[in-house]
């Protein structure tokens, strides 16, 4: 007696099943930690960004004697636009950076007598304090 052997080519529906829902499951947990990931390194920039600007604004200021609205952003060596995270504006002395995401968070950069050039940060939805970079808390 002989029996034909069979042969099969493929992968069966639950396997492929199985595949699909291993692969979901890993992007639910991913996808999130990626966004996170993002939104931590564009705040992290923005205020490495700002951070590039202390040298000049005190030279500017030991210079001129004070940083005003209508001090020109070119006399510090960088355009409002440079960054393509945000905006660079100076606003009551201080130099502020205004985030395009998360929307509404800004970086202060303001300069104590005492204490030197000081960060803070504001950000409109609270549950992102935990991605404000360390030197800006």
């Amino acid at each position: 007696m002989t029996y034909a052997r069979r042969y099969t080519q493929g992968f069966s529906l639950i396997e492929l099943m199985i595949v699909v829902s291993i692969i979901a499951t890993l992007s639910a947990i991913a996808i999130p930690a990626y966004h996170n990931y993002v939104l931590k390194s564009q705040l992290t920039a923005g205020v490495a960004f700002l951070n590039s600007l202390v040298t000049p604004a005190e030279l500017y200021l030991q210079e001129h004697g004070s940083l005003d609205e209508s001090t020109d952003l070119a006399q510090l060596g960088v355009s409002p636009d440079k960054s393509p995270l945000g905006t660079l504006k100076i606003e009551q002395g201080d130099l502020t950076f205004h985030f395009h995401q998360p929307n509404g968070a800004v970086a202060t950069l303001s300069r104590d007598h005492q204490l030197g050039w000081q960060c803070e940060m504001t950000l409109t939805n609270t549950q992102l304090t935990e991605y404000i970079p360390a030197g800006c808390r």
